[in-house]
């Protein structure tokens, strides 16, 4: 596997606050609510900033109750699960998400195709997993941070899901910070974990974000902004493994965090 790059090295970190990048952004919103596409579906776009369209499988991992569906849902716009409902099989989840690229001032239209399957699912079915895993581009690996276990359970699951696919990016998640006081992993553990693995590790809430003046309605763009950090870190992993693969960068380690 590609060593993980520098952050903001690949992908322009602040672009999709810019004037250029909101133009680009108004393509997955409708009168400020976030759109939902289908597996077949995906935005139009006006013929003077068309751009190419880069499609990737994303297979989302954890225990049971770390919050995988509500990172889903969270990074789709949708509502947030309240209440926890294991998933029943696998649901599939589509997000576009543009960006742009700092090598060549050039904007890609990145397509995610999240994969979530519930543990008990995964237990029953031995199907399950092979088809998560069949042409994956890159696996979430999730733990709560009010959930001790879920992330003394990282290590069993990158060796049970990502150890016989090398070339797949690989990335972990810590859900629930909103709920960081109450905390079960300290920040000696999380970096700790970082120096043993050399993975790159973002955090995100659990919760759903801002609603429009009707008090219902999810704010489409205040919740891009919410999870830009995880859907910007997908592309530019994925993006410069993609170029190491193809022979277009050296996978040397000054493009690993220092």
């Amino acid at each position: 596997m590609a060593r993980p790059p520098l952050h903001g090295s690949v992908i322009v970190p602040d672009w999709h606050e810019t004037v250029e990048g909101k133009e680009y952004l108004a393509c997955v919103l409708r009168k400020n609510r976030r759109r939902v596409f289908g597996l077949l579906e995906r935005p139009v776009l006006p013929p003077s900033v068309a751009v190419d369209t880069a499609s990737y499988k994303i297979f989302v991992s954890g225990k049971s109750g770390v919050g995988k569906t509500a990172l889903v849902a969270k990074l789709a716009g949708l509502e947030v699960p309240v209440v926890h409902h294991e998933t029943t099989g696998i649901q599939t989840t589509v997000v576009f998400w543009p960006a742009k690229l700092q090598a060549s001032d050039r904007v890609v239209m990145f397509r995610f195709e999240f994969w979530d399957c519930g543990e008990s699912a995964l237990k029953k079915f031995d199907h399950m997993l092979p088809a998560c895993k069949e042409n994956a581009d890159a696996f979430l690996f999730l733990f709560s941070f009010t959930d001790r276990s879920s992330f003394e359970d990282l290590p069993g699951q990158l060796a049970r899901i990502a150890s016989e696919a090398p070339r797949v990016v690989r990335m972990v998640i810590g859900s629930k910070f909103d709920q960081y006081m109450h905390t079960d992993v300290p920040e000696r553990d999380l970096t700790a974990f970082r120096q043993t693995w050399e993975l790159p590790l973002l955090r995100v809430k659990s919760v759903s974000g801002r609603r429009l003046a009707d008090g219902r309605t999810l704010d489409g763009r205040a919740g891009l902004a919410d999870t830009a950090h995880v859907l910007n870190g997908l592309a530019e992993q994925l993006w410069h493994q993609d170029q190491v693969a193809a022979g277009l960068l050296p996978n040397s380690p000054e493009n690993t965090p220092g």
